[in-house]
């Protein structure tokens, strides 16, 4: 896994970045499209088209991912539907939700503790400006003896790409050493070649410098 890894950060470039869309579909059902224009983002809330939902083209995937990545026993990685599944949360016995994504609603609010940090899933996103506060609320979480979901929309990008920086900070790993561990506890796990730039160049303080 982590000689893959390694192969896939050598064959990066920054010359292979692309101009990115996101879908988001909230718990109340909107949906809103996430894109980046002329130097800046857009969030575009996305109206229903005339003729109904079959009017989209689209088949609908109705089905759940709700597989979690089991980073360290107090620290879970997964999608909003994980997030929005009570049993899921229950199973894994998550006490505080760190919601990355933009436009996603926390589902339990009288029963977990939430930090909602909106980020952009997008190359051009300056990810690494956001880990102080990411990485704050994942400590308190482990200091407080719970166990932290960080979630995103998919559970791929965003989410995946705090867990990444938060593990080379906190356990001094490599970019390809705390990426393999992201990828082995959830496969899907897949930064934007963007966020991937960013933590090649992340220098974490070591030691409280």
């Amino acid at each position: 896994m982590q000689a893959l890894v390694q192969q896939e950060i050598r064959a990066f470039s920054r010359a292979r970045l692309r101009k990115q869309c996101t879908r988001v579909t909230t718990v109340t059902g909107k949906r809103m499209l996430e894109t980046w224009k002329d130097a800046r983002w857009h969030v575009l809330e996305e109206g229903e088209p005339r003729g109904g939902a079959e009017a989209w083209g689209y088949v609908q995937d109705l089905r759940l991912d709700l597989q979690v990545g089991l980073i360290k026993p107090w620290l879970l990685l997964g999608s909003q539907d994980a997030a929005h599944d009570l049993d899921t949360l229950k199973k894994y016995k998550v006490t505080h939700i760190l919601n990355v994504a933009y436009g996603v609603e926390n589902a339990f609010l009288g029963d977990f503790t939430y930090k909602n940090i909106s980020i952009l899933d997008l190359p051009e996103t300056n990810i690494v400006s956001y880990f102080p506060e990411c990485f704050e609320f994942i400590e308190q979480g482990k200091s407080e003896g719970g166990v932290v979901l960080v979630h995103c929309n998919a559970g791929v990008s965003r989410a995946a790409a705090v867990v990444i920086g938060f593990l080379m900070k906190s356990e001094e790993l490599t970019l390809p050493r705390a990426l393999a561990a992201v990828k082995s506890a959830r496969p899907a796990a897949r930064p934007n070649s963007g966020f991937l730039d960013q933590l090649r160049g992340y220098q974490p303080a070591r030691n409280g410098q």
